[in-house]
């Protein structure tokens, strides 16, 4: 057996309840679980949604398994959804109302993850959309529920959880377009401001804002240098879908990309600009800022900064 996460532990204890036609698993992370669900479920269909696209293309390797990485839950009718608990409130709640309008009428939700991530607010959640709920397991300092006769959802519209917000900052006033999940959502956090607030004055030539959140570095940049060419990255789908509104809403000229680290960024920039991530999950992680800033040369014109 591969190396398991504590929570893909306590799912796999229960594996009495890990069987169905059609299986969707969400935030799932990066061990042996997939692989062991595909076992226990040979002929079944089996998706794996994430947010994230790192987790994408570790699940790719997985063979039996769809991966599907996006800012939303395609259609279906899946008839048992395997749910790891994410560490923002707000996004497990757009979550489960993706969750309710793609599955079956009698679809059973388990919902895994540890204490510390605020698990145990899922009853409370679910608490008026379900008529059958119950704490199956608890160990290793997590917890599995299970939700049953869940209330169906009308078709998702994840513009209803767009949050618009006014940024001002170093004499220039935008709007910014953000949904849950996204770094710091709503608002301009201070690490950015103080960025902009310093910000370098390239006039033109093809910038990357990479870990772009919701676009606000390149949204400025582009505010106050229209000849800029914006590249903007980030590990998740709901970061660069986020940005693409906000590029849009101010008529920045810009593209996104889904990359984990630099891996899927190609070409030379004249400028790079990052406010780069230190966690994963609710863990810190300097791995990924240690990446970029010692990769990040060999994307640098001559004279790139």
């Amino acid at each position: 057996m591969s190396v398991l996460t504590n929570p893909s532990l306590l799912l796999l204890r229960n594996s009495e309840e890990l069987t169905g036609k059609s299986i969707l698993v969400v935030n799932f992370v990066q061990d042996g679980f997939l692989a062991e669900l595909k076992q226990l479920n040979p002929q079944s269909s089996i998706t794996a949604f994430s947010y994230n696209h790192a987790n994408g293309e570790f699940a790719k390797n997985i063979s039996g398994i769809n991966v599907c990485i996006s800012h939303e839950i395609a259609a279906n009718s899946y008839d048992l959804v395997i749910l790891y608990y994410p560490k923002s409130k707000p996004e497990v709640l757009m979550a489960l109302d993706n969750i309710r309008a793609v599955i079956s009428e009698d679809a059973q939700l388990l919902v895994v993850g540890e204490n510390k991530s605020g698990v145990k607010s899922i009853e409370k959640q679910l608490a008026d959309k379900a008529q059958y709920s119950n704490k199956i397991d608890s160990a290793k300092h997590c917890i599995l529920y299970s939700f049953e006769q869940l209330q169906a959802n009308p078709p998702f519209e994840i513009s209803h959880y767009h949050k618009t917000f006014t940024v001002n900052v170093a004499d220039v006033e935008f709007n910014a377009v953000s949904i849950p999940g996204v770094f710091n959502h709503g608002a301009l956090d201070a690490g950015t401001k103080m960025l902009l607030e310093n910000a370098p004055s390239t006039k033109q030539g093809n910038v990357l804002d990479f870990g772009c959140g919701a676009g606000l570095i390149a949204t400025f940049l582009g505010i106050k240098n229209p000849a800029l060419n914006f590249t903007c990255s980030d590990v998740s789908a709901l970061a660069t879908y986020a940005t693409e509104q906000t590029l849009k809403l101010n008529n920045i000229k810009g593209s996104t990309v889904l990359s984990d680290g630099l891996k899927n960024i190609t070409g030379k920039f004249d400028l790079i600009v990052s406010n780069p991530p230190f966690h994963t999950g609710i863990a810190t992680d300097y791995t990924i800022a240690e990446g970029f800033l010692s990769n990040a040369k060999q994307h640098l014109t001559k004279a790139g900064k």
